[in-house]
């Protein structure tokens, strides 16, 4: 019961025309006590002050709906200044004129005269032009800014969206490409099935559980590649030249799953169509404040493959995430050469 009321007057106040009747009816009240010689309000006191507040009002609408949409806010600055002081001397005066030659013609018999001089009835509308102009405009700036604070959860609900449905693409790729490997081990009836289904069940964990962390330490990362590795050496005879080497001293933390796709992708091109002499090239470095993460592979020559982009779903992929995550931090090169295929990724972090 209570919330809804708090709504509700939350939507009130949100209201326009509420919000302006409510201003009136204030400053109506303010001016009543003003102009009264005593506690008890007369009829007199309400005409004077109805009259008085009448012609305060055109002036302060004139500002706000002509002079300030169409000078003030397009930085139209001293056209605005010499309009509004045309304004302010115009309202005024009309207001001493009114209750000194008008006021007999509309209301005879009440007799009334402008108890203020000129000077303070130009008082009482830089008063009210003032204020009602600093609400509009602080109005205006609490609304943009809760647009853009609107914009920005929206942006942020996108990004994390984004993130999911890009890491949700990685794993069916990686799965698939290890299955195959356990599936020919099984076939085999190596004694290294176990191990590999072992370590299978830790890639996957830390595919599906471990990486929704915003950051994870650069060591899960080349814990995961090594695992990765060691799955998919068995699709490559001896022949074969498969090197990862790593020279991280600092275990900072970075964006998870960024090198594994490129690590598939080497596999996945170098593999395929030329089993035997192909390699698979991983350098992974920290150089100042820089980690940089380098990987080639030659290029296999099936049919089924030949002419297939090397920059595979996976790379476009960290792409993405590269640029919703870092996209002030990273450079991005990849070398797609005839026989080869190179990336080289820089990370820069703060120490």
């Amino acid at each position: 019961m209570q919330s809804n009321r708090s709504e509700k007057m939350k939507i009130l106040f949100k209201n326009r025309i509420f919000l302006h009747i409510l201003f009136w009816l204030l400053s109506f009240y303010v001016l009543l006590s003003l102009f009264s010689d005593s506690n008890e309000f007369s009829k007199v006191d309400y005409i004077y002050t109805t009259i008085f507040l009448t012609s305060i009002v055109f002036a302060v609408y004139f500002n706000l709906f002509i002079l300030v949409p169409r000078f003030l806010k397009p930085r139209k600055f001293i056209f605005y200044s010499v309009l509004l002081i045309l304004v302010l001397t115009t309202g005024a005066l009309f207001n001493l004129i009114l209750f000194n030659k008008l006021i007999d013609f509309i209301l005879p018999g009440y007799y009334f005269i402008s108890y203020y001089s000129y000077l303070d009835i130009l008082k009482f509308f830089i008063v009210f032009l003032t204020v009602t102009t600093l609400l509009k405009l602080s109005k205006e700036w609490f609304q943009l800014v809760e647009t853009e604070n609107k914009l920005n959860r929206i942006e942020k609900e996108k990004v994390n969206v984004e993130l999911k449905a890009l890491r949700s693409q990685v794993n069916p790729h990686f799965l698939f490409n290890s299955l195959n490997v356990i599936y020919s081990l099984v076939l085999k009836e190596s004694n290294e099935a176990p191990e590999i289904i072992t370590k299978l069940s830790d890639i996957l964990r830390y595919v599906l559980y471990d990486s929704n962390s915003d950051k994870v330490k650069i060591s899960s990362e080349i814990e995961l590649i090594n695992n990765y590795i060691n799955i998919q050496k068995h699709r490559v005879d001896s022949s074969s030249k498969i090197v990862f080497t790593n020279n991280i001293k600092s275990d900072i933390k970075i964006p998870p799953l960024l090198f594994l796709p490129f690590v598939e992708n080497s596999f996945k091109h170098g593999v395929k169509g030329d089993v035997s002499h192909t390699f698979v090239l991983i350098n992974l470095t920290e150089v100042g404040n820089e980690i940089i993460f380098e990987i080639e592979n030659n290029k296999g020559f099936d049919s089924k493959v030949e002419g297939v982009p090397n920059a595979g779903l996976g790379i476009n992929n960290i792409k993405q995430r590269l640029e919703l995550l870092m996209p002030d931090n990273y450079t991005l090169d990849i070398f797609d050469n005839k026989k080869t295929f190179k990336v080289i990724l820089k990370l820069s972090y703060d120490n």
